[in-house]
């Protein structure tokens, strides 16, 4: 009735004809099964003003003298 070229044709057509209309796309399940966490670079840092100079800085790159927060090591020793 129908050889093996035939059959295997008509099974990639149908194959495709269900990937292309008919399944689901999976980023959208995805997405909602597992919200994005934000990582430890994007958390804002906190901004302190320098009791030297005033100039604000992150208490991850300031210099810290006495649990005060300097600019830099200039206003730190003045």
């Amino acid at each position: 009735m129908f050889s093996l070229p035939k059959l295997l044709v008509i099974a990639l057509v149908f194959g495709a004809i269900y990937y292309f209309f008919f399944r689901k796309p999976k980023t959208v399940e995805k997405s909602k099964k597992n919200p994005k966490k934000p990582k430890h670079d994007q958390i804002e840092d906190t901004m302190i003003a320098c009791p030297s100079c005033g100039t604000f800085v992150s208490t991850d790159d300031a210099f810290i003298k006495n649990g005060q927060y300097f600019y830099s090591k200039a206003c730190m020793d003045k």
